[in-house]
Protein backbone atom coordinates (compact mmCIF):
# COMPACT_ATOMS: atom_id res chain seq x y z
CA UNK A 1 0.00 0.00 0.00
CA UNK A 2 2.91 2.33 0.66
CA UNK A 3 4.05 1.93 -2.94
CA UNK A 4 0.50 2.59 -4.17
CA UNK A 5 0.34 5.76 -2.08
CA UNK A 6 3.62 6.94 -3.58
CA UNK A 7 2.28 6.32 -7.09
CA UNK A 8 -0.84 8.34 -6.26
CA UNK A 9 1.30 11.42 -5.58
CA UNK A 10 2.68 11.48 -9.14
CA UNK A 11 -0.24 13.43 -10.51
CA UNK A 12 -1.49 15.25 -7.43
CA UNK A 13 -2.95 18.55 -8.55
CA UNK A 14 -3.46 17.38 -12.15
CA UNK A 15 -6.36 14.88 -12.03
CA UNK A 16 -9.38 17.01 -11.03
CA UNK A 17 -12.26 16.41 -10.89
CA UNK A 18 -11.11 12.81 -10.33
CA UNK A 19 -9.03 11.78 -7.31
CA UNK A 20 -5.33 10.98 -7.60
CA UNK A 21 -5.29 7.22 -6.94
CA UNK A 22 -2.45 4.68 -6.92
CA UNK A 23 -2.67 0.95 -7.61
CA UNK A 24 -0.24 -1.97 -7.29
CA UNK A 25 -0.91 -5.50 -8.60
CA UNK A 26 1.08 -8.26 -6.92
CA UNK A 27 1.05 -11.95 -7.86
CA UNK A 28 3.20 -14.67 -6.26
CA UNK A 29 5.29 -12.05 -4.51
CA UNK A 30 6.05 -10.18 -7.73
CA UNK A 31 4.77 -6.81 -8.88
CA UNK A 32 2.96 -7.37 -12.18
CA UNK A 33 1.32 -3.98 -12.65
CA UNK A 34 1.53 -0.39 -11.46
CA UNK A 35 -0.90 2.42 -12.10
CA UNK A 36 -1.89 5.92 -11.09
CA UNK A 37 -4.65 8.26 -12.17
CA UNK A 38 -3.35 10.00 -15.27
CA UNK A 39 -3.47 13.72 -16.02
CA UNK A 40 -7.06 15.02 -16.39
CA UNK A 41 -8.38 11.96 -14.57
CA UNK A 42 -8.09 9.14 -17.13
CA UNK A 43 -7.17 6.36 -17.27
CA UNK A 44 -7.88 5.43 -13.66
CA UNK A 45 -5.11 3.83 -11.62
CA UNK A 46 -6.68 0.36 -11.71
CA UNK A 47 -7.12 0.47 -15.49
CA UNK A 48 -3.48 1.47 -15.99
CA UNK A 49 -2.21 -1.25 -13.65
CA UNK A 50 -4.40 -3.94 -15.26
CA UNK A 51 -3.24 -2.94 -18.74
CA UNK A 52 0.37 -3.27 -17.60
CA UNK A 53 -0.25 -6.66 -15.97
CA UNK A 54 -2.17 -8.27 -18.82
CA UNK A 55 -2.90 -11.95 -18.15
CA UNK A 56 -0.76 -11.83 -14.99
CA UNK A 57 -3.58 -9.94 -13.24
CA UNK A 58 -5.51 -13.21 -12.83
CA UNK A 59 -5.05 -14.42 -9.26
CA UNK A 60 -3.25 -11.23 -8.21
CA UNK A 61 -3.81 -8.96 -5.23
CA UNK A 62 -4.65 -5.34 -6.01
CA UNK A 63 -3.59 -2.63 -3.56
CA UNK A 64 -5.68 0.48 -4.24
CA UNK A 65 -5.62 3.77 -2.34
CA UNK A 66 -9.33 4.44 -3.00
CA UNK A 67 -12.33 2.14 -3.29
CA UNK A 68 -12.65 1.08 -6.96
CA UNK A 69 -15.40 3.05 -8.66
CA UNK A 70 -18.72 1.34 -9.32
CA UNK A 71 -20.22 3.68 -11.90
CA UNK A 72 -19.76 3.59 -15.64
CA UNK A 73 -18.72 6.73 -17.48
CA UNK A 74 -18.51 7.89 -21.08
CA UNK A 75 -14.76 8.03 -20.48
CA UNK A 76 -14.40 4.41 -19.35
CA UNK A 77 -15.84 1.40 -17.50
CA UNK A 78 -16.13 1.02 -13.74
CA UNK A 79 -12.88 -0.09 -12.12
CA UNK A 80 -14.69 -2.63 -9.93
CA UNK A 81 -15.91 -4.33 -13.10
CA UNK A 82 -12.41 -4.26 -14.63
CA UNK A 83 -10.92 -5.96 -11.57
CA UNK A 84 -13.61 -8.64 -11.62
CA UNK A 85 -13.16 -9.30 -15.36
CA UNK A 86 -9.38 -9.57 -14.94
CA UNK A 87 -9.75 -12.34 -12.35
CA UNK A 88 -8.12 -10.49 -9.47
CA UNK A 89 -8.29 -12.65 -6.38
CA UNK A 90 -7.94 -10.10 -3.58
CA UNK A 91 -8.31 -6.33 -3.26
CA UNK A 92 -6.80 -4.25 -0.44
CA UNK A 93 -8.36 -0.79 -0.17
CA UNK A 94 -7.04 2.15 1.83
CA UNK A 95 -10.20 4.25 2.09
CA UNK A 96 -13.77 4.35 0.82
CA UNK A 97 -15.00 6.61 -1.97
CA UNK A 98 -17.43 9.29 -0.70
CA UNK A 99 -18.76 9.85 -4.23
CA UNK A 100 -22.41 8.79 -3.96
CA UNK A 101 -22.11 6.93 -7.28
CA UNK A 102 -19.74 4.50 -5.53
CA UNK A 103 -19.71 4.98 -1.72
CA UNK A 104 -19.45 1.32 -0.69
CA UNK A 105 -20.92 -0.10 -3.90
CA UNK A 106 -17.50 -0.79 -5.39
CA UNK A 107 -16.46 -2.95 -2.44
CA UNK A 108 -19.88 -4.64 -2.36
CA UNK A 109 -19.64 -5.51 -6.04
CA UNK A 110 -16.17 -7.02 -5.62
CA UNK A 111 -17.31 -9.14 -2.67
CA UNK A 112 -20.41 -10.28 -4.55
CA UNK A 113 -18.09 -11.56 -7.27
CA UNK A 114 -16.21 -13.69 -4.72
CA UNK A 115 -13.19 -11.39 -4.37
CA UNK A 116 -11.66 -11.08 -0.91
CA UNK A 117 -11.65 -7.40 0.09
CA UNK A 118 -9.71 -5.83 2.98
CA UNK A 119 -10.51 -2.16 3.66
CA UNK A 120 -9.02 0.56 5.86
CA UNK A 121 -5.31 -0.17 5.32
CA UNK A 122 -3.36 3.10 5.86
CA UNK A 123 -6.58 5.05 5.60
CA UNK A 124 -5.20 8.23 7.17
CA UNK A 125 -2.30 8.33 4.70
CA UNK A 126 -4.65 7.78 1.77
CA UNK A 127 -6.99 10.55 2.89
CA UNK A 128 -4.01 12.86 3.25
CA UNK A 129 -2.80 11.98 -0.26
CA UNK A 130 -6.27 12.64 -1.74
CA UNK A 131 -7.13 15.57 0.51
CA UNK A 132 -8.05 17.78 -2.45
CA UNK A 133 -10.64 15.42 -3.87
CA UNK A 134 -12.06 14.57 -0.45
CA UNK A 135 -12.33 18.23 0.62
CA UNK A 136 -14.08 19.14 -2.62
CA UNK A 137 -16.48 16.21 -2.20
CA UNK A 138 -17.25 16.90 1.46
CA UNK A 139 -17.17 20.70 1.66
CA UNK A 140 -17.62 21.90 -1.91
CA UNK A 141 -14.28 23.72 -2.03
CA UNK A 142 -10.62 22.94 -2.73
CA UNK A 143 -8.10 21.91 -0.08
CA UNK A 144 -6.22 25.03 1.06
CA UNK A 145 -2.57 25.15 2.09
CA UNK A 146 -1.19 28.34 3.62
CA UNK A 147 2.54 28.98 3.24
CA UNK A 148 4.27 31.22 5.78
CA UNK A 149 7.95 32.10 5.99
CA UNK A 150 8.96 33.80 9.22
CA UNK A 151 11.84 34.63 11.50
CA UNK A 152 12.46 33.17 14.94
CA UNK A 153 10.64 36.14 16.46
CA UNK A 154 7.58 35.66 14.25
CA UNK A 155 8.17 38.37 11.66
CA UNK A 156 6.95 37.71 8.13
CA UNK A 157 8.68 40.87 6.84
CA UNK A 158 10.49 44.00 7.99
CA UNK A 159 8.33 47.00 8.86
CA UNK A 160 9.10 48.46 5.43
CA UNK A 161 7.64 45.32 3.85
CA UNK A 162 10.93 43.74 2.79
CA UNK A 163 10.65 39.94 2.90
CA UNK A 164 13.20 38.76 0.33
CA UNK A 165 14.65 36.57 1.46
CA UNK A 166 13.67 35.39 4.92
CA UNK A 167 14.49 31.77 4.09
CA UNK A 168 17.40 30.18 2.26
CA UNK A 169 17.60 28.51 -1.16
CA UNK A 170 16.64 25.00 0.02
CA UNK A 171 13.42 26.26 1.61
CA UNK A 172 12.61 28.36 -1.45
CA UNK A 173 13.13 25.34 -3.72
CA UNK A 174 10.73 23.35 -1.55
CA UNK A 175 8.22 26.16 -1.92
CA UNK A 176 8.44 25.81 -5.71
CA UNK A 177 7.88 22.06 -5.38
CA UNK A 178 4.74 22.81 -3.40
CA UNK A 179 3.57 25.17 -6.13
CA UNK A 180 3.84 22.33 -8.65
CA UNK A 181 1.40 20.26 -6.56
CA UNK A 182 -1.38 22.86 -6.66
CA UNK A 183 -3.72 23.97 -9.43
CA UNK A 184 -4.03 27.54 -8.14
CA UNK A 185 -1.97 29.96 -6.08
CA UNK A 186 -3.57 32.93 -4.28
CA UNK A 187 -2.08 36.28 -3.25
CA UNK A 188 -3.67 39.51 -2.05
CA UNK A 189 -4.22 42.53 -4.24
CA UNK A 190 -1.43 44.48 -2.56
CA UNK A 191 1.11 41.74 -3.20
CA UNK A 192 -0.05 41.40 -6.80
CA UNK A 193 0.12 45.15 -7.50
CA UNK A 194 3.38 45.94 -5.70
CA UNK A 195 5.44 42.80 -6.32
CA UNK A 196 3.91 41.66 -9.62
CA UNK A 197 4.99 38.11 -8.68
CA UNK A 198 5.41 35.44 -11.34
CA UNK A 199 4.20 32.70 -8.94
CA UNK A 200 5.56 30.10 -11.35
CA UNK A 201 7.52 26.89 -10.74
CA UNK A 202 11.21 27.43 -11.30
CA UNK A 203 12.48 23.88 -10.87
CA UNK A 204 14.06 21.88 -13.73
CA UNK A 205 11.46 19.64 -15.37
CA UNK A 206 8.50 21.11 -13.46
CA UNK A 207 7.99 24.50 -15.11
CA UNK A 208 4.95 23.14 -16.98
CA UNK A 209 3.23 22.62 -13.61
CA UNK A 210 3.03 26.29 -12.71
CA UNK A 211 -0.35 26.96 -11.06
CA UNK A 212 -3.03 29.39 -12.12
CA UNK A 213 -2.41 32.81 -10.55
CA UNK A 214 -5.30 34.13 -8.45
CA UNK A 215 -5.72 37.47 -6.69
CA UNK A 216 -8.07 37.84 -3.72
CA UNK A 217 -9.94 40.94 -4.82
CA UNK A 218 -13.41 41.95 -5.92
CA UNK A 219 -11.91 44.01 -8.74
CA UNK A 220 -8.74 43.07 -10.59
CA UNK A 221 -9.61 44.30 -14.07
CA UNK A 222 -6.14 45.78 -14.40
CA UNK A 223 -4.34 42.66 -13.15
CA UNK A 224 -3.38 40.95 -16.40
CA UNK A 225 -2.56 37.28 -15.98
CA UNK A 226 -4.50 36.91 -12.72
CA UNK A 227 -7.87 35.28 -12.09
CA UNK A 228 -10.12 37.14 -9.68
CA UNK A 229 -11.31 35.55 -6.44
CA UNK A 230 -13.88 38.07 -5.15
CA UNK A 231 -14.05 36.52 -1.67
CA UNK A 232 -12.89 33.51 0.30
CA UNK A 233 -16.49 32.28 0.24
CA UNK A 234 -16.09 31.89 -3.55
CA UNK A 235 -13.26 29.34 -3.22
CA UNK A 236 -15.54 26.61 -4.53
CA UNK A 237 -15.73 28.39 -7.89
CA UNK A 238 -12.01 27.92 -8.54
CA UNK A 239 -11.11 24.98 -10.79
CA UNK A 240 -9.03 22.18 -9.33
CA UNK A 241 -8.84 20.71 -5.85
CA UNK A 242 -5.68 22.26 -4.39
CA UNK A 243 -5.07 25.94 -3.60
CA UNK A 244 -1.84 27.40 -2.21
CA UNK A 245 -2.04 30.74 -0.39
CA UNK A 246 1.27 32.63 -0.42
CA UNK A 247 0.55 36.12 0.82
CA UNK A 248 0.72 38.73 1.92
CA UNK A 249 0.14 38.86 5.66
CA UNK A 250 -3.36 40.35 5.38
CA UNK A 251 -4.46 37.64 2.95
CA UNK A 252 -2.99 34.91 5.16
CA UNK A 253 -4.84 36.35 8.16
CA UNK A 254 -8.09 36.55 6.19
CA UNK A 255 -7.96 32.85 5.31
CA UNK A 256 -7.19 31.96 8.93
CA UNK A 257 -9.96 34.23 10.18
CA UNK A 258 -12.46 32.44 7.90
CA UNK A 259 -11.16 29.03 9.03
CA UNK A 260 -10.44 28.24 5.39
CA UNK A 261 -6.95 26.76 5.89
CA UNK A 262 -6.55 22.98 5.96
CA UNK A 263 -2.77 22.72 5.97
CA UNK A 264 -0.05 25.08 7.16
CA UNK A 265 3.51 25.16 5.82
CA UNK A 266 5.64 27.09 8.29
CA UNK A 267 9.19 27.84 7.11
CA UNK A 268 11.12 29.13 10.10
CA UNK A 269 14.44 30.86 9.39
CA UNK A 270 17.19 31.13 12.05
CA UNK A 271 17.14 34.93 12.00
CA UNK A 272 15.83 37.70 14.26
CA UNK A 273 14.15 40.69 12.64
CA UNK A 274 13.05 42.73 15.65
CA UNK A 275 10.04 45.03 15.37
CA UNK A 276 8.99 43.39 12.11
CA UNK A 277 5.61 42.76 10.51
CA UNK A 278 3.59 39.90 11.99
CA UNK A 279 0.20 38.45 11.11
CA UNK A 280 -2.71 40.83 11.75
CA UNK A 281 -5.87 39.83 13.61
CA UNK A 282 -7.07 36.29 12.77
CA UNK A 283 -10.30 36.50 14.75
CA UNK A 284 -9.35 35.00 18.11
CA UNK A 285 -11.13 36.51 21.09
CA UNK A 286 -9.11 34.59 23.70
CA UNK A 287 -6.16 32.21 23.83
CA UNK A 288 -8.36 29.23 24.62
CA UNK A 289 -9.62 29.35 21.01
CA UNK A 290 -6.08 28.96 19.71
CA UNK A 291 -5.43 25.60 21.36
CA UNK A 292 -6.24 22.29 19.72
CA UNK A 293 -6.75 23.72 16.24
CA UNK A 294 -3.49 22.51 14.67
CA UNK A 295 -1.61 19.23 14.87
CA UNK A 296 1.97 18.75 13.74
CA UNK A 297 2.26 16.27 10.87
CA UNK A 298 5.85 16.67 9.73
CA UNK A 299 9.01 18.60 10.54
CA UNK A 300 12.34 18.65 8.75
CA UNK A 301 15.38 20.80 8.12
CA UNK A 302 15.77 22.47 4.72
CA UNK A 303 19.31 23.76 4.80
CA UNK A 304 19.45 26.06 7.81
CA UNK A 305 15.68 26.57 7.85
CA UNK A 306 13.10 24.40 9.61
CA UNK A 307 9.88 23.36 7.91
CA UNK A 308 6.91 22.45 10.08
CA UNK A 309 3.74 21.06 8.47
CA UNK A 310 0.53 21.40 10.46
CA UNK A 311 -2.92 20.04 9.67
CA UNK A 312 -6.19 21.62 10.79
CA UNK A 313 -7.89 19.43 13.38
CA UNK A 314 -11.50 19.21 12.24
Amino acid sequence: MGAALTLSERTRGRTAPNPNVGCMLVRDGRVVGRGWTDVDGRPHAEAMALAAAGDDAAGATAYVTLEPCAHRSSRGPACADLLIAAGVERVVVATGDPDLRTDGQGIARLRAAGIDVVAGVRQDDAERAMAGFLTRTRYGRPFVTLKLAMSLDGAVARLDGQSRWITGPAARAHGHLERSRHEAIVVGRGTAEIDRPKLDVRLPGLSSRSPMRVVLSADCADMAGFVMLPSIAALGDLPGDHVLVEGGAATAAAFLRDDAVDRLLLYRAPILVGHGRTLPDIGLTDLEQAHGRWRLHDARMLGSDRLEVYERAR
